[in-house]
């Protein structure tokens, strides 16, 4: 992905929304399979609009063939037909509604599936920059969006302009001269409605954005609630969050008291429109020029005339917001991946080896395009190999890692996995060979099953009990409340850090990978659960090349080589003894961790 697609992201909750309704067109796409649920919510749309409007001209029969005329015939057949367009209504309304609802849950959950596909899909390097809220919002708040104007909006603005126009045409042929007096008075009701309307939803909009500031505040401080008690920040964070809701408070009565305004306005202004349009029409019934049944319809088609347009402006606003929204997720889906499949992909080896070369690899994290963290790196590990990286934070240990698994393109150079360019494989397969233990594993809100088949769903009970016997985790998981099925907690934070190392190393054993990446797998363990854990690994490490970052030397000491690398190279390569005789880097960052009398101890090992 570009440089410019990912500031776009970034910067994407300060730009001001997109109001450009073309932008609703690029989701007629997601309504094409189901063409027959549109058809069906039209015609029922047009169906209801027309039921509505033929409401008038029942009222109009109803009282100059009932009342006026005193025929009771006449008042009986006319309730009887306005009853059955009641029904018509009702059947239509339902079927409008059901319909448009599911259209737009349906098109949502497309959309949300599309969209979700297409974000795991980006490499690491993608969320740099971009801002993983951001995502988190588009994929929820303006899904949201979308399904009310897909599901509701729309569907209102439709009805909205055909009760327009249809109640302007009956308008003008029932009483032309009403008809000019509605023109004026009508829009003199919409306007005010138009502009306070615009207030009341800035209003509402800002309330939501301080019901959403609680949410992140509640979810912040829960999330970190072992700090905030271990530092005694309860009465701190309670203040704090009290007046993030006092200030919801206050946007919320805001906008109750804007919208009551609006609806006290409404009010007034539609029954005193009511009253002038009757004022001239009874001065036309009395003067012989149109029956009282005619001037009743014509006041209820100038209702709903206006009632339709306030409608449309109200919708206006939501297509708006809506168009915004779209742009958003459209945006994303549209953002292309640096690290994809090539479109011919070579075949994996038949024969996985785990055999690593990287030759005069260059590479720069796209947060700090200028800083080079490998330059020119050469790196060989032969089938069966354990190799060791060591050195300073910064000397690029890690990033090797992330270059083996292709979360990055290297600026320059080429990395080979097995003799074939990675770039020259589709990731998806080649990843497949490999298996990461790294420093901070992630535990899923599951239970251990789930957690040790993540990398393999397929195994059986048996191969995962395997795999956790083998990383010396069955016995501290079958003590638990239901054993394997018992739920680990969010990040597995009912585990220990030394158990959530070995349920990572079960789940890279049930794998069985030719190639094992270990980022400093003991680093903050004590000497107990690192001891197990060093166990778990020998069993992992056994029969396979591995590639082992530590500071920690108990680990390296055993590596067939160490590799120091400093500033994004290799400047030494040997075993632990050779290494600490030539008096280099190795030996002065041993000196470091042996201190205190330990160093003699390291050299006897």
């Amino acid at each position: 992905m570009t440089e410019a697609g990912r500031s776009r992201l970034a910067d994407g909750s300060k730009r001001a929304p997109s109001r450009d309704l073309g932008q609703l067109r690029r989701l007629a796409a997601y309504l094409i399979p189901y063409r027959a649920q549109v058809a069906g919510a039209l015609a029922a749309l047009i169906v209801a609009a027309v039921a509505v409007l033929s409401l008038g001209v029942g009222i109009r029969y109803v009282i100059d063939g009932g009342f006026v005329e005193a025929r009771p015939d006449a008042l009986t057949h006319a309730v009887e037909a306005v009853l059955i367009v009641i029904l018509v209504l009702a059947l239509a309304t339902f079927a409008r509604s059901y319909l448009v609802a599911w259209i737009g849950e349906r098109v949502v959950a497309d959309l949300r599936r599309d969209v979700y596909a297409r974000v795991v899909r980006l490499p690491p390097g993608y969320f740099e920059l971009a801002r993983t809220g951001e995502v988190l919002s588009r994929l929820t708040t303006d899904t949201a969006i979308v399904q009310t104007v897909i599901g509701g909006s729309v569907s209102q603005a439709l009805r909205n302009l055909l009760l327009t126009v249809g109640g302007m045409l009956l308008l003008v042929a029932a009483s032309p001269r009403l008809a000019g007096v509605v023109a004026i008075v009508v829009p003199l009701t919409v306007i005010p409605v138009v502009v306070l309307g615009r207030r009341v939803r800035a209003l509402s909009r800002a309330a939501q954005d301080r019901i959403g500031d609680i949410a992140v505040r509640v979810e912040e401080s829960l999330n970190a609630i072992r700090t905030v008690q271990a530092f005694a920040q309860e009465d701190r964070e309670s203040e704090r969050f009290a007046a993030a809701a006092e200030e919801a408070f206050g946007a919320a009565t805001a906008s109750a008291r804007a919208r009551a305004l609006l609806g006290a306005i409404v009010v007034a202004l539609i029954f005193g429109a009511i009253v002038v349009i009757l004022w001239v029409g009874g001065h036309d019934v009395l003067a012989g020029r149109m029956t009282a049944g005619e001037l009743s319809s014509f006041v209820f088609f100038a209702a709903v005339v206006a009632s339709a347009i306030g409608g449309l402006s109200d919708v206006a606003g939501d297509l708006q917001r809506a168009a915004g929204a779209a742009e958003r997720l459209l945006d994303l889906l549209a953002t292309e991946p640096d690290i994809r499949a090539p479109a011919n992909p070579l075949p994996l080896v038949a024969k996985a080896q785990g055999a690593v070369t990287m030759e005069r690899v260059r590479f720069a994290y796209p947060a700090q395009p200028e800083r080079l963290v490998l330059d020119g790196l050469d790196l060989v590990v032969r089938p069966g190999e354990t190799v060791a990286l060591v050195g300073p934070s910064g000397a690029g240990k890690t990033t090797v890692f992330q270059l083996l698994l292709r979360f990055y393109d290297p600026l320059s150079g080429v990395i080979r996995l097995d003799g074939q360019p990675l770039d020259a494989l589709d990731p998806q397969q080649f990843r497949t060979r490999i298996g990461l233990v790294p420093q901070e594993p992630f535990i899923f809100s599951a239970d251990a099953w789930s957690n040790i088949r993540y990398g393999r769903p397929e195994a059986s009970d048996a191969e995962v009990l395997a795999a956790a016997e083998a990383a010396a985790a069955l016995e501290f998981l079958e003590a638990l409340p239901n054993g394997l099925a018992t739920f680990l907690g969010e990040k597995g934070v009912r585990l220990s850090g030394g158990q959530r190392q070995r349920i990572a190393i079960a789940r890279a054993l049930l794998r069985d990978p030719a190639l094992l990446l270990l980022d400093e797998a003991t680093s903050a363990l004590d000497a107990e659960n690192e001891r197990l854990v060093q166990i778990a690994l020998e069993r992992l490490m056994r029969g396979r090349t591995s590639i082992v970052i530590a500071h920690r030397l108990a680990t390296v000491q055993r590596a067939d080589r160490i590799l120091v690398m400093e500033r994004g190279r290799i400047v030494e390569q040997g075993r632990h003894g050779e290494l600490l005789a030539r008096g280099g880097l190795y030996a002065r960052l041993a000196e470091l961790q042996f201190a205190n009398g330990l160093l003699s101890e390291a050299r006897s090992a």
